[in-house]
């Protein structure tokens, strides 16, 4: 029936909540294979708002890759529970962020939003971080 799904691990950093911000993303094939990773400086931003713009850098390059299935893992538990319609989103800085992963969401066969706990996203994490320190080079 087809391949399996591609997974997608996301994380988003802040130093201070507000403070610098980044970004990480990495991107496996159905076979297993590391596609794509990224890290990224974001500027200023909650730890939320990174989650969430981690989060749709990551469905825009599964979508740029061809990816019809996508399974996505992320340690935000906030960010899992809204996006499976558990929690609501309240936060108004957070709402068009949340629409816009819905947007891209609906360009997918599936997709599915599982909570893991921070060891399993290790270096989605370690891209975020580095995101981080890119922006805070001098230069």
């Amino acid at each position: 029936m087809g391949e399996g799904p591609w997974r997608l691990h996301t994380d988003g950093a802040a130093r201070g909540n507000p403070g610098p911000a980044g970004i990480g993303v990495v991107l496996i094939d159905p076979h297993g294979q590391v596609a794509e990773q990224l890290a990224r400086y974001i500027g200023t931003a909650t730890n939320n708002v990174a989650e969430y713009t981690a989060l749709i850098a990551g469905l825009e390059r599964a979508l740029a890759r061809g990816a019809r299935r996508l399974d996505v893992y992320s340690d935000s538990e906030l960010m899992v529970r809204q996006l499976n319609g558990e929690y609501r989103v309240k936060h108004e800085g957070l709402k068009p962020l949340y629409h816009r992963v819905r947007e891209l969401a609906a360009c997918f066969d599936a997709v599915r939003f599982i909570h893991v706990p921070r060891e399993r996203n290790r270096e989605a994490d370690r891209l975020a971080n580095r995101g981080i320190d890119q922006g805070a080079a001098p230069g």
